[in-house]
């Protein structure tokens, strides 16, 4: 039996694809989360940091959680969202922030493993 032509149209060689979307960005622009200070993570200083992201969970009303969970979350959510982007320095910063942060609180520091 002889091959009959396809009915439907060639797909061109090269299509263009739709840029790739991470979870994070949609998180970012869509999340109803607490409304932090601009360049609150490029601060130098860890309790600078910890002191503006605390006094954001306390006067968020839009948190489902208590200010500390609210504004711990938020400081792990970035350092997880910048994944191997974050230099070691400003990891190094941003942890002393969660520090800083559990100290604000009154939390005791987690026992090292």
């Amino acid at each position: 039996m002889p091959r009959t032509k396809s009915k439907r149209p060639r797909r061109p060689a090269s299509r263009t694809r739709k840029p790739k979307t991470y979870w994070s960005q949609h998180v970012t622009q869509t999340s109803d989360a607490m409304t932090l200070e601009p360049q609150v993570f490029k601060k130098a200083s860890p309790r600078a940091i910890a002191q503006s992201v605390k006094r954001s969970a306390e006067r968020s009303h839009r948190r489902k959680s208590t200010p500390f969970r609210s504004a711990m979350s938020m400081l792990t959510f970035f350092i997880n969202r910048a994944g191997s982007t974050l230099s070691a320095a400003r990891r190094r910063v941003l942890e002393r922030a969660k520090a800083a942060l559990r100290e604000l609180y009154g939390r005791p520091q987690p026992r090292p493993r």
